[in-house]
């Protein structure tokens, strides 16, 4: 996702970059090995994720620092392009983060973003609530799709707008999703903490072996055990008018 995600963006080479949300530094990756960048600062609140995209990535373009989405350690204008991964649902303000992304980035310069489609495009996570409803109808209001609704065209063209940032740009990105088997398919449930995973280890032992059996009977499984889906996301790019008004 995130190899299509820069692709797509076409910038030239020897840019100034600046990755917010890095966690374990994925995406800072891609940028460094696709994009040619003269520096990537990486950004995330987390200690351990910095700590580990440091020693992970020992390209001396690439730094890493501290900090929060809505207040970037970084200068008005300093960088050319600004972009983050499949963080924006999850911060307090997405507006916020949008026009301290705008902030940082020059006049002209570029913001980008791709988040999960939730409502449709992730057959990982549909099908599961699918099963997850049809065993209690109650914990429909759980399903990520319900709980990100910016993940979708219109709001996140608002958010972008809201944020001060002009020719927007929305595209989805699909991508395919193979599993080995079924078991290949449902470990990541039972170990992660997003919402799917922390429903399905709320439930009793029985009803967790309920929700599997409805699970594997609803997906498409092929003659050799293997899984094909597809996972959606929505890229959205727009142009900086520079330094943002406060909101």
């Amino acid at each position: 996702m995130a190899e299509v995600f820069i692709d797509r963006l076409s910038i030239a080479r020897a840019a100034r970059w600046v990755d917010v949300g890095c966690g374990t530094g994925a995406v800072t990756e891609t940028i460094l090995a696709r994009a040619d960048p003269a520096s990537v600062v990486g950004v995330d609140p987390s200690e351990a994720f910095v700590g580990f995209a440091r020693e992970k990535v020992t390209d001396s373009r690439a730094t890493f620092e501290i900090g929060d989405a809505a207040a970037l350690p970084l200068s008005d204008g300093d960088v050319d392009v600004a972009v983050s991964g499949l963080v924006l649902n999850f911060v307090p303000d997405p507006v916020a983060m949008l026009a301290e992304m705008r902030r940082v980035t020059r006049p002209e310069g570029t913001v980008a973003i791709y988040v999960w489609d939730y409502a449709e495009g992730m057959a990982i996570m549909r099908h599961f609530w699918d099963a997850a409803i049809e065993q209690d109808p109650a914990v429909a209001e759980k399903a990520e799709s319900l709980q990100f609704g910016i993940c979708r065209p219109e709001p996140l063209r608002a958010a972008f707008t809201e944020a001060g940032l002009h020719d927007i740009e929305i595209e989805p990105i699909d991508v395919p999703t193979v599993f080995r088997d079924f078991d290949d398919y449902w470990q990541p449930f039972l170990m992660a903490t997003a919402p799917a995973p922390r429903h399905a280890m709320s439930l009793s032992e029985r009803d967790r072996e309920d929700l599997r059996r409805r699970l594997r009977d609803r997906l498409p499984i092929g003659p050799d055990g293997s899984i094909h889906l597809t996972a959606r996301a929505w890229a959205a790019r727009a142009v900086s008018g520079g330094s943002a008004e406060p909101l």
